[in-house]
Protein backbone atom coordinates (compact mmCIF):
# COMPACT_ATOMS: atom_id res chain seq x y z
CA UNK A 1 0.00 0.00 0.00
CA UNK A 2 2.79 2.42 0.76
CA UNK A 3 4.53 1.80 -2.57
CA UNK A 4 1.24 1.99 -4.46
CA UNK A 5 0.17 5.49 -2.30
CA UNK A 6 2.82 7.84 -4.18
CA UNK A 7 1.88 6.62 -7.67
CA UNK A 8 -1.67 7.24 -6.90
CA UNK A 9 -1.10 10.40 -5.43
CA UNK A 10 1.03 11.73 -8.49
CA UNK A 11 -2.07 10.59 -10.94
CA UNK A 12 -4.53 12.46 -9.13
CA UNK A 13 -2.60 15.35 -9.31
CA UNK A 14 -2.45 14.85 -13.33
CA UNK A 15 -6.07 14.42 -13.94
CA UNK A 16 -7.07 17.54 -11.46
CA UNK A 17 -4.78 19.78 -13.64
CA UNK A 18 -5.98 17.86 -16.70
CA UNK A 19 -9.78 18.82 -15.49
CA UNK A 20 -8.58 22.37 -15.02
CA UNK A 21 -6.62 22.79 -17.90
CA UNK A 22 -9.79 21.37 -20.17
CA UNK A 23 -11.59 24.27 -17.86
CA UNK A 24 -9.87 26.80 -18.93
CA UNK A 25 -8.98 26.25 -22.82
CA UNK A 26 -12.87 25.05 -24.05
CA UNK A 27 -13.91 27.67 -22.17
CA UNK A 28 -13.84 30.27 -24.80
CA UNK A 29 -16.02 28.58 -26.71
CA UNK A 30 -18.90 28.67 -24.23
CA UNK A 31 -18.42 32.69 -24.04
CA UNK A 32 -18.60 32.76 -27.75
CA UNK A 33 -21.61 30.70 -27.94
CA UNK A 34 -23.14 33.36 -24.95
CA UNK A 35 -21.99 36.34 -26.77
CA UNK A 36 -23.69 35.17 -30.06
CA UNK A 37 -27.24 34.24 -28.57
CA UNK A 38 -26.58 37.67 -26.59
CA UNK A 39 -26.36 36.56 -23.05
CA UNK A 40 -24.51 35.70 -19.88
CA UNK A 41 -23.40 32.47 -18.17
CA UNK A 42 -22.01 31.80 -14.60
CA UNK A 43 -18.73 30.00 -13.89
CA UNK A 44 -21.00 26.90 -12.68
CA UNK A 45 -22.30 26.99 -15.95
CA UNK A 46 -19.34 27.16 -17.93
CA UNK A 47 -17.43 24.21 -16.00
CA UNK A 48 -20.14 21.89 -17.24
CA UNK A 49 -20.24 22.84 -20.65
CA UNK A 50 -16.41 23.00 -20.91
CA UNK A 51 -16.06 19.66 -19.95
CA UNK A 52 -19.39 17.83 -22.43
CA UNK A 53 -17.85 19.69 -25.43
CA UNK A 54 -18.16 17.74 -28.56
CA UNK A 55 -15.20 18.76 -30.07
CA UNK A 56 -13.11 20.42 -27.73
CA UNK A 57 -9.40 21.92 -27.80
CA UNK A 58 -8.79 19.91 -24.79
CA UNK A 59 -10.73 16.87 -23.70
CA UNK A 60 -11.51 15.91 -20.34
CA UNK A 61 -10.11 12.81 -18.90
CA UNK A 62 -13.63 10.64 -18.37
CA UNK A 63 -14.20 11.69 -22.61
CA UNK A 64 -10.93 10.35 -23.14
CA UNK A 65 -11.98 7.28 -21.15
CA UNK A 66 -14.86 6.64 -22.99
CA UNK A 67 -13.98 6.81 -26.35
CA UNK A 68 -10.96 4.60 -25.71
CA UNK A 69 -13.99 1.98 -23.44
CA UNK A 70 -16.22 2.55 -26.94
CA UNK A 71 -13.06 1.78 -29.53
CA UNK A 72 -12.06 -1.20 -27.79
CA UNK A 73 -14.42 -2.96 -25.69
CA UNK A 74 -17.50 -1.77 -28.10
CA UNK A 75 -16.37 -2.28 -31.58
CA UNK A 76 -16.04 -5.46 -33.15
CA UNK A 77 -11.89 -6.40 -33.22
CA UNK A 78 -12.64 -6.22 -37.31
CA UNK A 79 -14.39 -3.51 -37.15
CA UNK A 80 -12.54 -0.30 -38.93
CA UNK A 81 -13.76 1.88 -35.46
CA UNK A 82 -12.01 -0.73 -33.12
CA UNK A 83 -8.47 0.30 -31.64
CA UNK A 84 -7.44 -3.22 -30.96
CA UNK A 85 -7.77 -3.72 -34.84
CA UNK A 86 -5.56 -0.31 -35.44
CA UNK A 87 -3.30 -0.84 -32.84
CA UNK A 88 -2.65 -4.73 -34.48
CA UNK A 89 -1.56 -2.91 -37.83
CA UNK A 90 0.55 -0.29 -36.53
CA UNK A 91 2.04 -3.17 -33.75
CA UNK A 92 2.82 -5.71 -36.53
CA UNK A 93 5.20 -3.05 -38.69
CA UNK A 94 6.46 -2.22 -34.84
CA UNK A 95 7.63 -5.46 -34.00
CA UNK A 96 9.13 -6.05 -37.56
CA UNK A 97 11.00 -3.04 -37.90
CA UNK A 98 11.95 -4.21 -34.16
CA UNK A 99 13.52 -6.91 -35.05
CA UNK A 100 15.27 -5.39 -38.30
CA UNK A 101 16.51 -2.95 -35.63
CA UNK A 102 17.93 -5.12 -32.78
CA UNK A 103 19.46 -7.54 -35.49
CA UNK A 104 21.20 -5.21 -37.08
CA UNK A 105 22.03 -3.14 -34.06
CA UNK A 106 23.52 -6.16 -32.67
CA UNK A 107 25.39 -7.05 -35.35
CA UNK A 108 26.88 -3.57 -35.93
CA UNK A 109 27.74 -3.90 -32.49
CA UNK A 110 29.80 -6.88 -32.23
CA UNK A 111 31.90 -5.42 -35.72
CA UNK A 112 32.67 -2.48 -33.43
CA UNK A 113 33.82 -4.15 -30.75
CA UNK A 114 36.18 -6.62 -32.96
CA UNK A 115 37.21 -4.49 -36.13
CA UNK A 116 38.78 -0.73 -34.99
CA UNK A 117 38.50 0.31 -38.40
CA UNK A 118 34.63 -0.30 -38.11
CA UNK A 119 34.86 1.79 -34.71
CA UNK A 120 36.34 4.62 -36.45
CA UNK A 121 34.35 4.71 -39.28
CA UNK A 122 30.70 2.96 -38.93
CA UNK A 123 29.61 4.57 -34.90
CA UNK A 124 30.70 7.94 -36.17
CA UNK A 125 27.70 7.81 -39.19
CA UNK A 126 25.45 5.96 -37.09
CA UNK A 127 25.31 8.53 -34.64
CA UNK A 128 24.95 10.95 -38.08
CA UNK A 129 21.98 9.39 -38.94
CA UNK A 130 20.24 9.86 -35.55
CA UNK A 131 20.14 13.93 -36.64
CA UNK A 132 18.16 13.45 -39.52
CA UNK A 133 14.69 14.47 -38.33
CA UNK A 134 12.33 11.05 -39.06
CA UNK A 135 9.32 13.53 -40.39
CA UNK A 136 11.62 14.16 -43.17
CA UNK A 137 12.66 11.19 -43.88
CA UNK A 138 10.18 9.19 -43.72
CA UNK A 139 8.07 10.18 -47.00
CA UNK A 140 11.97 9.44 -48.76
CA UNK A 141 11.81 6.08 -47.61
CA UNK A 142 8.31 5.45 -48.58
CA UNK A 143 8.44 6.48 -52.02
CA UNK A 144 11.84 4.99 -52.49
CA UNK A 145 10.25 1.64 -51.41
CA UNK A 146 7.04 2.24 -53.45
CA UNK A 147 9.03 2.72 -56.87
CA UNK A 148 10.85 -0.87 -56.18
CA UNK A 149 7.04 -2.14 -55.65
CA UNK A 150 7.53 -2.81 -51.94
CA UNK A 151 4.59 -1.25 -49.70
CA UNK A 152 2.51 -1.48 -47.12
CA UNK A 153 4.28 -3.21 -43.80
CA UNK A 154 7.88 -3.46 -45.03
CA UNK A 155 8.03 0.36 -45.47
CA UNK A 156 6.79 1.37 -41.81
CA UNK A 157 9.18 -1.41 -40.55
CA UNK A 158 11.86 0.03 -42.27
CA UNK A 159 11.02 3.21 -40.34
CA UNK A 160 10.80 1.16 -37.25
CA UNK A 161 13.99 -0.40 -37.50
CA UNK A 162 15.49 3.35 -38.21
CA UNK A 163 14.65 4.71 -34.92
CA UNK A 164 15.32 1.14 -33.02
CA UNK A 165 18.62 0.06 -33.91
CA UNK A 166 20.73 3.26 -32.79
CA UNK A 167 20.20 2.13 -29.03
CA UNK A 168 20.86 -1.30 -29.35
CA UNK A 169 24.04 -0.27 -31.17
CA UNK A 170 24.42 2.04 -28.21
CA UNK A 171 23.92 -0.41 -25.54
CA UNK A 172 25.55 -3.38 -27.32
CA UNK A 173 28.74 -1.78 -27.49
CA UNK A 174 28.48 -0.20 -24.12
CA UNK A 175 27.83 -3.90 -22.72
CA UNK A 176 30.43 -5.77 -24.69
CA UNK A 177 33.03 -3.46 -23.33
CA UNK A 178 31.68 -3.23 -20.12
CA UNK A 179 34.10 -6.59 -18.92
CA UNK A 180 37.44 -4.93 -17.12
CA UNK A 181 41.01 -5.38 -17.85
CA UNK A 182 41.62 -7.98 -15.50
CA UNK A 183 38.43 -10.05 -16.44
CA UNK A 184 39.95 -10.10 -19.95
CA UNK A 185 43.65 -10.91 -18.69
CA UNK A 186 42.19 -13.36 -17.05
CA UNK A 187 40.63 -15.11 -20.02
CA UNK A 188 44.07 -14.74 -22.08
CA UNK A 189 45.74 -16.60 -19.01
CA UNK A 190 43.79 -19.33 -19.64
CA UNK A 191 44.46 -19.03 -23.47
CA UNK A 192 40.91 -18.35 -25.04
CA UNK A 193 39.90 -17.62 -28.54
CA UNK A 194 38.47 -13.90 -29.22
CA UNK A 195 35.42 -16.22 -30.02
CA UNK A 196 35.61 -17.92 -26.70
CA UNK A 197 36.04 -14.59 -24.91
CA UNK A 198 32.91 -13.25 -26.75
CA UNK A 199 30.60 -16.19 -25.10
CA UNK A 200 31.68 -16.82 -22.42
CA UNK A 201 32.27 -13.11 -20.66
CA UNK A 202 31.41 -10.19 -23.46
CA UNK A 203 27.92 -11.61 -24.44
CA UNK A 204 26.82 -12.12 -20.86
CA UNK A 205 28.09 -9.03 -19.09
CA UNK A 206 26.09 -7.30 -22.34
CA UNK A 207 22.92 -8.61 -20.89
CA UNK A 208 21.67 -6.00 -18.50
CA UNK A 209 22.53 -2.82 -21.45
CA UNK A 210 20.91 -4.55 -23.90
CA UNK A 211 17.49 -4.79 -22.02
CA UNK A 212 18.06 -1.40 -20.81
CA UNK A 213 18.62 -0.65 -25.28
CA UNK A 214 15.81 -3.04 -26.20
CA UNK A 215 12.66 -0.78 -24.07
CA UNK A 216 14.20 2.24 -25.31
CA UNK A 217 14.52 0.55 -29.01
CA UNK A 218 10.61 -0.98 -28.66
CA UNK A 219 9.28 2.14 -27.70
CA UNK A 220 11.06 4.20 -30.22
CA UNK A 221 9.93 1.20 -32.91
CA UNK A 222 6.80 2.21 -32.08
CA UNK A 223 7.11 5.97 -32.59
CA UNK A 224 7.80 5.43 -36.48
CA UNK A 225 5.33 2.46 -37.38
CA UNK A 226 2.84 5.95 -36.37
CA UNK A 227 5.09 8.14 -38.09
CA UNK A 228 5.30 5.75 -41.06
CA UNK A 229 1.57 6.21 -41.31
CA UNK A 230 1.12 9.97 -41.73
CA UNK A 231 2.82 10.68 -45.32
CA UNK A 232 0.53 7.75 -46.64
CA UNK A 233 -2.58 8.58 -45.82
CA UNK A 234 -3.30 5.20 -44.29
CA UNK A 235 -6.69 3.88 -44.19
CA UNK A 236 -5.83 1.65 -41.08
CA UNK A 237 -3.16 2.11 -38.16
CA UNK A 238 -3.08 4.14 -34.58
CA UNK A 239 -1.34 6.74 -37.52
CA UNK A 240 -4.49 6.70 -39.94
CA UNK A 241 -6.67 7.29 -36.49
CA UNK A 242 -4.63 9.93 -35.88
CA UNK A 243 -5.14 11.60 -39.10
CA UNK A 244 -8.42 10.94 -39.62
CA UNK A 245 -9.17 12.64 -36.05
CA UNK A 246 -7.08 15.92 -37.03
CA UNK A 247 -9.03 16.23 -40.88
CA UNK A 248 -12.45 15.71 -38.93
CA UNK A 249 -11.54 18.26 -35.63
CA UNK A 250 -12.57 15.13 -33.89
CA UNK A 251 -9.83 15.82 -30.95
CA UNK A 252 -11.17 12.95 -28.58
CA UNK A 253 -10.29 10.31 -30.95
CA UNK A 254 -6.69 11.95 -31.47
CA UNK A 255 -6.40 11.65 -27.56
CA UNK A 256 -8.08 8.21 -27.70
CA UNK A 257 -5.43 6.86 -30.27
CA UNK A 258 -2.68 8.45 -28.36
CA UNK A 259 -3.45 7.16 -25.18
CA UNK A 260 -4.29 3.62 -27.07
CA UNK A 261 -0.54 4.16 -28.50
CA UNK A 262 1.31 4.98 -24.96
CA UNK A 263 -0.82 1.80 -23.47
CA UNK A 264 0.61 -0.04 -26.18
CA UNK A 265 4.36 1.11 -25.74
CA UNK A 266 3.83 0.52 -21.88
CA UNK A 267 3.04 -3.27 -22.95
CA UNK A 268 5.78 -3.77 -24.98
CA UNK A 269 8.40 -2.39 -22.80
CA UNK A 270 6.80 -4.67 -19.75
CA UNK A 271 7.21 -7.53 -21.90
CA UNK A 272 10.93 -6.85 -22.42
CA UNK A 273 11.22 -6.32 -18.53
CA UNK A 274 9.72 -9.65 -17.27
CA UNK A 275 12.65 -11.47 -20.56
CA UNK A 276 14.96 -9.50 -18.48
CA UNK A 277 13.86 -10.85 -15.35
CA UNK A 278 13.90 -13.91 -16.14
CA UNK A 279 16.90 -14.17 -18.65
CA UNK A 280 19.28 -12.31 -15.82
CA UNK A 281 17.72 -14.54 -12.79
CA UNK A 282 18.73 -18.06 -15.13
CA UNK A 283 22.16 -16.21 -15.97
CA UNK A 284 22.79 -15.66 -12.18
CA UNK A 285 22.96 -11.94 -12.60
CA UNK A 286 19.79 -10.94 -10.62
CA UNK A 287 17.66 -12.57 -7.87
Amino acid sequence: MKSVLPILTVVAVIVALWYAAAVWMNAQWVYDQAARADTEVTLAEVIPQTLAQERPVLPAPHQVAAELWKSVVGQKVTSKRSLIYHGWITLSATLLGFAIGTGLGILLAVGIIHNRAMDLSVMPWAIASQTIPILAIAPMIIVVMNSVGLSGLLPKAVISAYLSFFPVVVGMVKGLRSPDAMQLDLLRTYNASRGETFWKLRLPASMPYLFASLKVGVAASLVGAIVGELPTGAVAGLGARLLSGSYYGQTVQIWAALFAAAIAAAALVGIIGAIQRVTLRRMGMAR
